[in-house]
């Protein structure tokens, strides 16, 4: 039987969920923040593969954006407002002149109401929400539904349910930093990435994107048949400079019935597999990830965990080729990632 306990900390609750192979993942009320994901390595120890504070309070600001639920759209708009059916919506500027990850108000800085649920072989967790039409400056009156469970088969799923009563642009993610070394013990240069992607979206110097696809062949972007995530990390080419040294680009994904994504880090022996309907996903290597910080497992560095950010492209608002993010009334929006977690066996 997979189980659900909860935890009050102040004014917010953290529910923990286990399954029956003693994998764990904790997640607050506040924020849909996954604080921790307890893992096996190859000997069978348990261990933390996501970041998160020590101090739980350091989440009122999170300038990291640690584990939480990112809305209403993921990732930068340029100069922080879209053109929608012959109206211009400015929305509110929190990175530079753009707009990230919904503003200062976001998804991130919200109390879910949490409704757990516990079956035979999962347990999960549902969070709602609705965001009013106007909020950050969004058109619609919102309702968001985000269910995380956790089965049997080591399978964390993220579901994301929407309505809106107004054309809105919508693109839902979760923002975790994962670390397979776990607990911290090593930077994710040793991780080594598998994608089912040919194209990447090219960025400026502001980490806007151009609305350039680029073709992976031949560049440190091309993960089809698997690389070191260092490749990217210590190399001159100019689109790893441009973000510190590192990624932060939206690949686009090609469909898969196996997996999108596999991560895997040789010295645990932990193996972590992605598979979405989302259109593509932004890789981030923690690039502008401040030394110093006081985590769960130690202090942090730059590089010291990377995100699987799946979603549409904030860009397609500014660039209609790129996989689009309106959402229309009565069409609700349904998007699903699961992560598959296991041991490399060799």
């Amino acid at each position: 039987m997979i189980r659900v306990t909860n935890e009050l900390l102040g004014n917010w609750t953290e529910y923990t969920l286990t399954n029956d192979n003693g994998i764990s993942v904790s997640v607050l009320d506040f924020g849909g923040i996954i604080t921790k994901i307890m893992i096996p390595d190859k000997t069978g120890r348990l261990e933390n593969i996501v970041l998160g504070y020590k101090n739980y309070q350091e989440y009122r600001t999170n300038p990291n954006y640690f584990g939480a639920i990112i809305g209403r759209v993921a990732g930068r708009i340029k100069e922080a407002s879209f053109e929608l059916d012959g109206s211009t919506y400015n929305l509110e500027a929190n990175n530079g002149e753009n707009h990230l990850h919904g503003g200062p108000g976001g998804f991130h800085q919200l109390i879910w109401k949490v409704s757990p649920f516990e079956k035979e072989t999962e347990a999960g967790l549902k969070l709602t929400i609705k965001s009013h039409d106007g909020d950050s400056g969004y058109p619609g009156n919102l309702d968001v539904t985000v269910t995380y469970t956790l089965n049997d088969q080591d399978q964390l799923i993220i579901d994301y349910l929407a309505t809106s009563d107004q054309t809105t642009p919508l693109t839902l993610t979760n923002h975790s930093y994962f670390n397979l070394s776990g607990n911290l013990k090593n930077t994710i240069h040793d991780h080594r990435v598998t994608m089912n992607s040919s194209k990447y979206v090219e960025l400026d110097e502001s980490l806007i994107p151009t609305g350039k696809l680029a073709d992976v062949e031949g560049t440190p972007f091309d993960f089809r048949s698997g690389r070191s995530l260092s490749t990217g990390l210590e190399n001159n080419f100019e689109q790893n400079k441009i973000v510190g040294n590192g990624y932060d680009h939206y690949f686009v994904l090609e469909d898969s019935s196996e997996f999108q994504a596999i991560i895997e880090d040789a010295n645990s022996g932990r193996k972590m597999s992605v598979i979405t309907n989302q259109p593509g996903m932004v890789m981030y290597t923690a690039n502008a990830l401040e030394d110093g910080l006081e985590l769960a497992e130690g202090i942090s560095r730059k590089h010291h965990g990377v995100c699987f950010e799946t979603q549409g492209s904030p860009a397609s608002l500014h660039n209609d080729h790129l996989p689009g993010i309106l959402l229309k009334p009565g069409e609700p929006y349904q998007k699903q990632t699961t992560f598959t977690f296991t041991v490399i066996k060799r």
